[in-house]
């Protein structure tokens, strides 16, 4: 049986094993274990997919729990994608947050996961890359 909670926060180990285990991986600095580690430490929003106590999913965010939740990122293992997991954490997310706009950068190949559920695109998303100066 799978479980969705919220968590104070995972183990780096957890992290990168979904990271791996998911398509995260390939857009993500997983040679870079203190990045990484403070991407872990910095979240204040974890909403985790568990099955017998092993992760196999979570949604890392960034929230004010009342006006926004940024969604940094949200993964599950490939071989538990397609069955509700993905959409359950983000139902415990709105949950935990209720009146919070749910924010987030969408993976290519995500964008109709995202439209299915009733998110759209915001046509005032801007955004500077590390390295990109200010003008």
């Amino acid at each position: 049986m799978i479980s969705i909670q919220q968590e104070q926060i995972i183990q780096l180990e957890e992290f990168i094993y979904v990271l791996n285990a998911s398509t995260l991986a390939k857009r993500r600095p997983m040679e870079d274990v203190a990045l990484l580690t403070q991407m872990v430490k910095g979240a204040n929003l974890w909403v985790t997919a568990r099955e017998e106590g092993k992760l196999i999913g979570f949604m890392r965010g960034i929230s004010d729990f009342c006006y926004r939740t940024f969604i940094a990122d949200l993964a599950v293992i490939e071989d538990y994608q397609r069955k509700g997991v993905g959409r359950e954490m983000l139902l415990k997310t709105r949950e935990i947050a209720p009146s919070a706009r749910l924010i987030l950068f969408a993976a290519e190949d995500a964008e109709g996961f995202y439209q299915k559920l009733g998110f759209h695109l915001h046509e005032r998303c801007y955004q500077l890359k590390t390295g990109e100066p200010f003008s």
